[in-house]
């Protein structure tokens, strides 16, 4: 072999050395984020598993208050965020202001009953109730 083509082929070589030291770290980096997202989509799903709790009663109060008191019970192993719980009542979610829980604390541990009141002025209607990982129970209260 002449000098000519040992001397393209140590370019040549050079090149895809340089190529690859460029690619291989972004390769690792998207291949480490692929896995890291993995394991809390797996995470997720545990979690939604072992979610499970249910409306003991849902009332309708009109004496001059005219709300809608909700009681659950976490049945399940997880614990939820109270402020990450979402109460739709007739399929409308209402303003913040509306809405108060007992206890006022952040968590809703397993086996603790959690209590939203909710005002409204519908005496019939349907109460939907979703955690923060989407596991919903729905009643329906008067009548």
């Amino acid at each position: 072999m002449g000098f000519s083509v040992s001397g393209s082929a140590a370019i040549i070589f050079v090149g895809v050395m340089v190529a690859a030291g460029i690619a291989v770290p972004s390769l690792v980096g998207s291949i480490g984020a692929l896995a890291d997202s993995q394991g809390e989509q797996v995470d997720r799903g545990i979690d939604a598993l072992n979610t499970e709790f249910e409306i003991t009663s849902a009332t309708y109060n009109a004496s001059g208050q005219e709300n809608v008191q909700v009681e659950l019970t976490n049945t399940g192993s997880t614990t939820l965020g109270v402020n990450e719980t979402s109460v739709l009542v007739n399929g409308v979610i209402p303003d913040s202001t509306d809405v108060t829980s007992n206890p006022d604390a952040g968590l809703w541990l397993p086996g603790e009953t959690l209590t939203f009141t909710v005002e409204n002025r519908d005496s019939i209607g349907r109460v939907k109730v979703v955690a923060e990982n989407g596991i919903a129970e729905t009643t329906e209260y008067g009548g």
